[in-house]
């Protein structure tokens, strides 16, 4: 089996091509990336330690596709993954949507010349932002949690949000070009008869991750308190009781392998998210941290920034009936995995988060 990832170079793409080259004896992997992101260039010299071959292409320009080789599937991984995309400093909306959407249908292109099956890792945050904002909440240990004997909307239930949850808009910029891109996907794959499949990814997280406040906030958080640089709990009284769920790409890799061998189930959307075990509030990540690290002063900024939402939890029910799947690896061995990935880098942020 042949396997294209875009975004090879980055936290998730890297971590599915080395964990399906483990996994899957004879795949062949190779990949592109456009090597943008501060820290992916350093992916490179892994991956090709792993025989993964990399192909210096940027898939939002169509002519950077045409003379990749064929292959059996395409997993989508490019993406720029902050949800303040667009509406901040760093990029512009058109830039977004090159990015999130244009390059998804440059992508569908090519398996519709190839003939491969394609698989889109989507996020969370295509579910509708404003009302997630209007949950009814309550402070349950340092954490918000839905009050679940109030009317709640469809799609809510106490394992999370299923897929039947609300995707109106807003949703923020990065939510509509994920979601946007969805939708081209699966109507590409009816259209022209080859697989699709999208997976709603909660917050992905382990060893290596690139940190920012707004993408990869477990590593962001447990690399800075290890390093005592300043943090501070953004919004919602300055508490620190958001809450989000995590899972470790070695999870979502094991549906991936089982979704590539029955392309019969295509034309799914799913959820795929660690879910309410592995939820944990920023309040109580400073707990883990002050006890893995020894303390460290967190400030506060009770503004609201834009898109940020009090709780949010994915329900994979659906993936675990469909596909039998389950996570594996527990919230504490995320954290535990990149707290000793803080312990042996502690230039990472620098690293990774240069402007």
């Amino acid at each position: 089996m042949k396997v294209l990832i875009t975004g090879i170079c980055g936290f998730v793409g890297g971590a599915i091509a080395l964990e399906l080259k483990r996994r899957v004896e004879g795949i062949d992997i190779f990949g592109v990336d456009n090597l943008s992101r501060p820290g992916s260039e350093g992916n490179r010299a892994l991956l090709k330690n792993h025989g993964i071959r990399f192909i210096h292409a940027d898939v939002r320009n169509p002519s950077d596709l045409e003379n990749l080789p064929a292959a059996d599937w395409v997993i989508e991984a490019a993406a720029n993954a902050s949800i303040l995309a667009g509406v901040n400093a760093t990029t512009n909306s058109r830039q977004l949507m090159e990015h999130n959407l244009f390059s998804t249908i440059n992508t569908l292109e090519y398996c519709k010349r190839h003939r491969a099956g394609m698989i889109l890792l989507s996020t969370s945050r295509v579910y509708s932002l404003a009302v997630l904002s209007e949950l009814p909440v309550e402070v349950k240990n340092d954490a918000f949690a839905p009050r679940f004997a109030a009317m709640l909307p469809p799609g809510l239930s106490p394992a999370g949000v299923s897929e039947d949850f609300s995707t109106r808009p807003p949703v923020s910029l990065y939510g509509s070009a994920k979601l946007a891109s969805e939708v081209v996907a699966l109507d590409y794959g009816a259209a022209f008869h080859f697989p699709v499949l999208v997976n709603r990814c909660g917050v992905l997280a382990g060893a290596g991750q690139f940190g920012k406040p707004d993408q990869g906030i477990f590593s962001f958080w447990l690399h800075s308190w290890k390093a005592k640089r300043p943090l501070k709990y953004i919004g919602f009284g300055g508490s620190g009781y958001q809450l989000r769920d995590c899972l470790h790409p070695q999870d979502l890799c094991a549906l991936l392998m089982m979704q590539m061998q029955a392309p019969v189930k295509a034309g799914r959307v799913l959820n795929v998210s660690g879910g309410v075990e592995s939820g944990i509030s920023l309040a109580n990540l400073s707990k883990w941290c002050e006890h893995r690290f020894g303390p460290h002063l967190v400030g506060a900024d009770p503004e609201i920034r834009q898109y940020d939402v009090p709780w949010l939890v994915l329900d994979s029910s659906r993936a675990q009936k469909e596909w039998n799947w389950r996570p594996a690896v527990k919230l504490d061995g995320i954290l535990e995995e990149i707290a000793g990935h803080a312990d042996k880098n502690p230039h990472w942020l620098q690293l990774t988060s240069a402007a």
